[in-house]
């Protein structure tokens, strides 16, 4: 994963910290890994996620899951510029397949790439959205 370890401005620092604070409202009794996201979008907008387990552990969701579906429910159908995703334990993570999934569908309603900030305790991995899910499936494939 290429990019950079370090917080290159307050935006992105802002960003960490919003992911980092919605990982505190996480419902994860089951695995006890608390993860948070948050999405920036054009116009400056930040909206998170964190996830929420479920006794039937199929029915869990992804930080990054519920921070989109509550972009869209607001209406936010593009813009998307940059997102943050942190967890637990002593390395960056970065969104699961099917998170990457969902960010690409909310990314090409706008038609942007959006930088993923992949946070850990001490180092921020940075990668693009394409990078990590490559000749993505989305709303142009089905037209």
């Amino acid at each position: 994963m290429g990019g950079g370890a370090t917080m290159s401005n307050d935006k992105d620092s802002d960003l960490i910290q919003a992911a980092r604070d919605a990982a505190g409202h996480s419902y994860s009794p089951y695995s006890n890994f608390a993860v948070g996201a948050a999405l920036r979008f054009a116009d400056g907008s930040v909206v998170t996620g964190t996830n929420i387990e479920n006794a039937s552990y199929g029915l869990a969701l992804c930080a990054e899951t519920v921070a989109v579906s509550k972009a869209m429910a607001d209406g936010v159908r593009g813009g998307l510029e940059a997102v943050a995703v942190t967890g637990p334990g002593s390395d960056p993570i970065t969104p699961c397949g099917r998170c990457r999934q969902v960010l690409n569908e909310l990314a090409q309603l706008g038609g942007t790439d959006p930088e993923i900030l992949c946070v850990g305790p001490d180092e921020v991995k940075r990668v693009k959205l394409s990078v990590l899910l490559p000749e993505a499936f989305g709303p142009a494939s089905l037209e």
